[in-house]
């Protein structure tokens, strides 16, 4: 007689936190898919993921619990199981744990392998939990893998040894570039050495500095691709799943094949449900930004715009006796295009009266960046105080590349709540603004067509806070900078071995030192979406305080 199984796979867009709303999403998929056997749903989906140190708190593992047994008595009806994800402790352990819940009962599995690398240091709240068994579930036996137990052998290896007959992996598997390709060829990997299928479930939705890209699958014994859920969007798809009498596994019908974003598409749906996540799950009526008519604020503007529509966006230009006439004609330009507001407000006053109010401390002493740091401060003042008096987030437009030299004020046009440039390269920002003026993203609430003027892109870019000012004053071209960046910060290079390369040995040892300098301000930036693997923040933790050097 040959087995059947019905599992619908919910990709789901949890709040850290917020359990009754998570555990009413659960529930209300659970009754939108009243003839499946299984509603699947992805790690810690009771909580939301990462909830970093909120789990040592005891009142939200108390909470969790109680959630749990309501959810329980929910499913004595009689209707679809339900597999969800929960902090739990057990021998006095916190664990990280995937609760099987049917006909009024529980099961669990609990994760073994704690990531504790890059974004992720579960290790140090939670507790492994032994290799785990199969749940049995309606005369199957399910095994159960959480996230980083399919990237290591040993737990499906255990699961199929123990008689598992599919492998059913929740994942909180945050997105960076080439992260999908190297999530295929880990589950490859586990079907193969196990001869069982995979179903791989992630969740979606932004959470700080992480954004979760959803793509789940299910591929089979023989691995292919019987499944592909869209990435950057809720989804619930349902599989079907069938045992021939004798054979051992379960294989899955052909289902939905999604085609997921890739490259600058991808970069581009990470960066606006980062923000529009963060500013929605926050509480914020929309965002306040200073749009200087360089490329930018303009792409930080246009990201802003896709993510929570042009009347959330509020664009300020600021000019000072610096500012250029093409500066005030391209941000009254991208504002138009985009269809947001734009206000400007001159902060020559402003200089003027901190010229006078230091003009007894600064005597004697010739005007340098000092000055310049100080138009960026007001700035950031007034755009603070727009802020604070009307309620929208201050978004901050910086680059990745500027941050990891300092070319940024702290306190100036660092200030802000959040950027979503802050993981991107220079070059990749010119980048990003010819491929939005030539595509209308999916899911987006922006306009179609060029958003973004090509002034704005061909312009040589400027701080403008003295006469002719140009960043390449500065700094070396933007493709040489950002190839020793890369270099330096995204594969932790020496200095000799890019001089290898052909790169001017000085140049190298310049930006190193400038990279190492800058690390007290970039402790004190906001955070910003996670784009590569190696991002400022949770990624790469340097010491403030060093002397060591490559060069």
């Amino acid at each position: 007689m040959t087995k059947r199984l019905t599992i619908a796979l919910a990709q789901l867009n949890s709040r850290v936190g917020d359990l009754g709303a998570n555990m009413d999403a659960i529930l209300a998929v659970r009754a939108a898919h009243g003839d499946a056997d299984l509603i699947a749903t992805p790690e810690l989906s009771l909580i939301g993921y990462p909830p970093e140190d909120l789990v040592l708190k005891p009142a939200l593992v108390e909470a969790a619990a109680a959630t749990l047994e309501r959810l329980r008595a929910a499913s004595e009806d009689g209707g679809p199981a339900m597999l969800v994800g929960l902090p739990w402790r057990k021998d006095d352990r916190l664990h990280n744990a995937a609760a099987l819940i049917d006909g009024g009962k529980v099961s669990l599995s609990l994760k073994h392998k704690l990531p504790n690398y890059g974004t992720f240091d579960e290790a140090r709240v939670f507790a492994p939990g032994p290799l785990p068994g199969p749940l049995a579930f309606r005369g199957a036996r399910l095994g159960v893998a959480i996230c980083e137990d399919i990237w290591f052998p040993d737990v499906p290896e255990c699961l199929a040894e123990t008689g598992a007959e599919l492998l059913l992996v929740p994942n909180g598997s945050p997105f960076e570039m080439g992260k999908v390709d190297r999530r295929l060829s880990v589950a490859v990997a586990r079907v193969g050495e196990t001869g069982l299928p995979l179903a791989y479930l992630n969740r979606v939705g932004g959470q700080d500095e992480l954004v979760f890209d959803g793509g789940g699958f299910v591929m089979n014994p023989d691995r292919t691709l019987a499944v592909q859920q869209p990435d950057w969007t809720e989804d619930v798809v349902v599989t079907h799943w069938t045992r021939p009498t004798f054979s051992g596994h379960f294989t899955c019908a052909p289902g939905p094949r999604a085609v997921l974003e890739t490259d600058l598409a991808a970069i581009w749906q990470a960066m606006v449900m980062g923000l529009r996540d963060y500013v929605n799950k926050n509480g914020f009526p929309g965002v306040v930004l200073g749009l200087s008519g360089g490329i930018d604020s303009a792409v930080s503007a246009a990201v802003a715009v896709d993510a929570l529509g042009p009347d959330r966006v509020w664009c300020v230009m600021l000019p000072s006796p610096y500012t250029a006439d093409i500066s005030l004609e391209e941000a009254a330009e991208t504002a138009k295009r985009l269809g947001c507001r734009l206000d400007t407000v001159p902060i020559g006053r402003a200089m003027a009266a901190f010229e006078a109010m230091l003009a007894d401390s600064f005597r004697g002493k010739p005007v340098d960046t000092t000055e310049e740091n100080i138009q960026s401060r007001i700035r950031g003042l007034t755009l603070m105080a727009l802020s604070n008096k009307f309620g929208p987030m201050l978004l901050t437009t910086g680059n990745k590349s500027e941050m990891s030299v300092g070319y940024a004020t702290i306190y100036g046009d660092m200030a802000g709540g959040y950027s979503v440039l802050k993981d991107v390269y220079k070059t990749t920002v010119f980048a990003l603004a010819r491929w939005r003026n030539a595509q209308h993203p999916r899911g987006v609430m922006g306009p179609e067509g060029m958003v973004i003027p090509e002034r704005t892109i061909t312009r040589p870019p400027s701080a403008e806070l003295r006469a002719d000012q140009k960043d390449e004053d500065s700094l070396p071209p933007y493709d040489l900078l950002d190839r020793i960046l890369i270099g330096l910060v995204e594969h932790e290079r020496a200095a000799r071995e890019l001089a290898a390369e052909g790169i001017d040995p000085a140049l190298i040892a310049r930006i190193e030192r400038l990279l190492h300098l800058a690390e007290y301000k970039r402790r004190q930036a906001p955070p910003g979406v996670k784009i590569s693997h190696r991002n400022f923040g949770r990624d790469r933790r340097y010491p403030i305080t060093h002397a060591f050097r490559t060069a």
